[in-house]
């Protein structure tokens, strides 16, 4: 192969009847894209191929759904309600620390007039 020149990749019917099935499964483009390590555009691309076949055309199996794909993804990472904790926490922190720099500030100011520097 020349140095520099990429080849196209192609993936076979029942890989991408696969990444369908999972797809209609309840994920969405991107976390079946970024489970395959694939561009998401790539994925949504199978899609709209597979609109107009169904499965048998290709001669390949049709995908069945393992009962973990067929729920829907669970949310990873805190809740919305966690997050809307942390961040009124945060700003409360915030709020202090602005209140302590404030007057460490004051107090600069003060003890530099005394001794006749600014």
């Amino acid at each position: 192969m020349v140095e520099g020149v990429k080849r196209r990749r192609s993936f076979p019917d029942a890989f991408k009847w696969e990444a369908i099935a999972a797809m209609r499964g309840g994920r969405s483009p991107s976390q079946v894209a970024a489970e395959l390590g694939l561009p998401d555009r790539l994925v949504r691309s199978w899609l709209r191929w597979a609109e107009g076949r169904s499965p048998g055309m290709s001669g390949a199996p049709a995908p069945t759904l393992r009962r973990e794909q067929a729920a829907p993804a669970r949310r990873v990472g805190p809740s919305p309600a966690d997050q809307a904790a942390e961040i009124a926490q945060l700003r409360k922190e915030l709020k202090r620390v602005r209140m302590g720099r404030d007057i460490l500030k004051r107090a600069a100011l003060i003890f530099g007039q005394a001794t006749g520097r600014r």
